[in-house]
């Protein structure tokens, strides 16, 4: 009879060679981001030479460990394990039905840092709200209604809206069809930064 100790053992040992590579994969994420072992100790409150022994595979990590430094390094949890590919080259999306029929798609998952969602918004009556954070938005179909404050918009398709989530604001479609969005948010102070330069033509009179 197959008692399969076989596959326990190499159960066990794709796991250790996992364990393995997470210092490496630790030292990499901090050089790449010029921290010195002072630094990320500074922000996550693991000791130096806590820090300097997992990266060099003297001491086991674990997730009390593993937590602190994936919201230092601004990475999910999952990309610290370096969990083995399924084989499958697809990104696999998880629609969230919310309520009223719209339809909200994750895009990243990254905490500590700007998410990015697709959003399909039904119709719904306006209710304006505040709250901690910096926005985005851009419209790839249908009519956007946004409201800040006491100022009230309409963006068509391919316009954007930013904002601080700090002013009271709402949005949703701007009539009786959804609209469908990109949605970025942020920690307040974390905004999207543009950085391509202006056109070498002469811009139009009256152009923003």
């Amino acid at each position: 009879m197959d008692t399969g100790a076989g596959d326990t053992g190499a159960g066990d040992a794709e796991l250790e060679q996992l364990i393995e590579g997470i210092g490496p994969r630790l030292r990499r994420l901090r050089r790449e981001r010029g921290l010195t072992l002072e630094a990320l100790a500074a922000t996550t409150g693991i000791s130096v030479s806590t820090l300097s022994r997992v990266e060099s595979g003297k001491r086991r990590p674990t997730l009390d460990l593993l937590i602190p430094l994936a919201r230092a390094h601004r990475v999910a949890l999952d990309q610290l394990v370096a969990a083995p590919a399924s084989g499958d080259p697809r990104v696999h999306l998880r629609p969230l039905r919310k309520e009223r029929g719209s339809v909200l798609v994750p895009l990243t998952q990254y905490p500590g840092r700007v998410q990015v969602f697709k959003q399909v918004l039904a119709p719904r009556r306006p209710e304006l709200v505040t709250h901690e954070g910096y926005e985005w938005l851009y419209v790839l179909a249908g009519r956007l209604r946004l409201v800040l404050g006491e100022k009230d918009f309409t963006l068509l398709p391919g316009e954007v809206a930013e904002f601080d989530t700090t002013e009271p604001h709402w949005f949703g479609p701007a009539d009786t069809n959804a609209v469908e969005i990109l949605h970025l948010f942020g920690p307040r102070g974390d905004q999207a930064v543009v950085r391509a330069g202006p056109s070498t033509a002469t811009a139009p009179t009256g152009s923003p």
